[in-house]
């Protein structure tokens, strides 16, 4: 065990600390990324050596603390494994224990990704009851906002049980199971940040701000409804909850937010390409980012399929990055929808397809292009493998020419192609599909996967 106290949020220059002393995610039973360059890093008196020694390495490292008390230790990771030991010796002896080598994902975003099956969950009880992975670890980050980047988080890692899983993200914790059990005999870490209610701003850094006051300036609409679930300000959690352990390696991230973003559409598209640009570049390298769309839901007008789309638009457009499309598991008068499982499951599934080159059916029907052929829109899909409508017949499509004035569509699939055309549109210039904020979506391909919202007009 640690033998000292976990101090959150120390941001301290020239303090001695006397004895080393490491943030809270450097603890008992944690997950280490594997063959991978890591840094385990804290306090300690300025000047002092501080060794590090773990079983699973073939040679000390050492480092000596800054004048600002800070030091950091660099060393690669071998393969899979554990459990293991850590030692880092000072003036005082710090031993982690019970540590695995194996894959750390980050969960984040607002309270569809906190939900755990303790909040009320589709089959939460059964599902809890077999919840005991040994090789699975948990993470939940607390609570805290702060004007200026932290050094340390609240929280610890749990070992994968009943009790433990059941107030863990279930998002999180279906996509840890699922990675388990594909990924044989590699531990898995994974580490939840996530705050109900909160907009994308506030879990973004604040030179963002500076560089794009824009930005800034369309959050004002959501700051004027003073949310009384979590802060307004921009950054403020990032300060708190993400700042804290960039430097924490890991495999990669999935978002689950947007549902608060609707009160300012706009502005998403380019808030969200930032967000992940700024925690790649505060990681220095672009690690994979998922973002899972939300869910339809019977308010907030037609923003929320403005929100769709834009995510949609995200992941293709931004590097390494992808879209776990849930609409088909949506709960039209609840925000918040039971089925957690199907949702960390897909996400599980693109992740082992993608990171881990598993051979899963788990590519969503994806929108590859659009044309014009004189009365006639033409689109064309990647991962249409057996395209098909549910009910044989669509009633989600809709054209309009240049004014705008949408109205249904004929769609006929042909290979990995929808042709779309209504009489009433003789030169068709917009396409949209699912466009309503309760609308299920009604075309899938073979794998039973749907496709996401589509819309290709420029909304200002």
């Amino acid at each position: 065990m640690k033998s000292f106290l976990k101090l959150s949020f120390l941001i301290i220059t020239g303090f001695a600390f006397a004895n080393i002393h490491l943030p809270a995610i450097f603890d008992d039973n944690m997950v280490l990324q594997r063959n991978a360059e890591v840094t385990i890093w804290g306090h300690a008196d300025p000047a002092e050596t501080i060794t590090l020694n773990a079983d699973f390495l073939d040679k000390e490292y050492s480092a000596t603390a800054k004048s600002d008390a800070t030091f950091k230790i660099t060393f690669n990771t071998p393969a899979e494994g554990g459990p293991y030991i850590i030692s880092l010796v000072g003036y005082n002896k710090v031993v982690l224990q019970n540590v695995m080598l194996g894959e750390v994902w980050l969960m984040s975003g607002q309270s569809n990704m906190e939900m755990s099956a303790a909040w009320g969950i589709k089959d939460g009880d059964s599902e809890m009851a077999n919840a005991n992975y040994p090789y699975i670890r948990l993470f939940t980050v607390g609570k805290s906002a702060a004007d200026c980047p932290q050094t340390d988080i609240i929280g610890n890692w749990n070992i994968c049980s009943t009790e433990t899983a059941k107030n863990f993200s279930a998002v999180g914790y279906f996509f840890a199971q699922k990675l388990h059990s594909e990924l044989v005999g590699v531990p898995v870490g994974v580490i939840c940040s996530a705050w109900g209610g909160s907009a994308a701003e506030i879990w973004t850094p604040k030179y963002i701000f500076d560089q794009q006051p824009d930005l800034a300036e369309s959050f004002k609409t959501i700051q004027s409804s003073k949310n009384e679930y979590c802060p307004s300000n921009i950054s403020v959690v990032y300060n708190a909850m993400i700042a804290p352990f960039n430097d924490f390696k890991i495999a990669g991230a999935a978002w689950y937010q947007g549902e608060t973003n609707t009160a300012n559409p706009n502005s998403y598209e380019k808030l969200l390409t930032s967000l992940i640009g700024s925690w790649r570049q505060n990681r220095a390298y672009k690690f994979p980012f998922y973002i899972i769309q939300i869910a339809s839901f019977k308010g907030f007008g037609d923003a929320t399929a403005q929100i769709k789309n834009i995510q949609r638009k995200v992941s293709q457009n931004v590097e390494n990055s992808g879209l776990v499309v849930i609409s088909d598991y949506s709960m039209i008068d609840d925000i918040h929808p039971k089925e957690k499982k199907p949702v960390g499951i897909r996400l599980a599934n693109l992740v082992l397809k993608d990171v881990y080159h598993k051979d899963l059916p788990a590519g969503f029907p994806t929108w590859k292009s659009l044309e014009f052929k004189g009365n006639k829109a033409i689109l064309t899909l990647d991962f249409a493998d057996g395209l098909h409508f549910k009910n044989k017949t669509s009633d989600q499509f809709e054209i309009a020419g240049s004014d705008k004035n949408f109205v249904k569509a004929k769609a006929k699939i042909i290979g990995n192609q929808i042709i779309l055309e209504a009489k009433s549109v003789k030169d068709p210039a917009l396409v949209r599909y699912n466009w309503s904020n309760d609308a299920f979506p009604d075309l899938f391909n073979k794998a039973g996967l749907p496709a996401s919202v589509y819309s290709n007009e420029t909304i200002k």
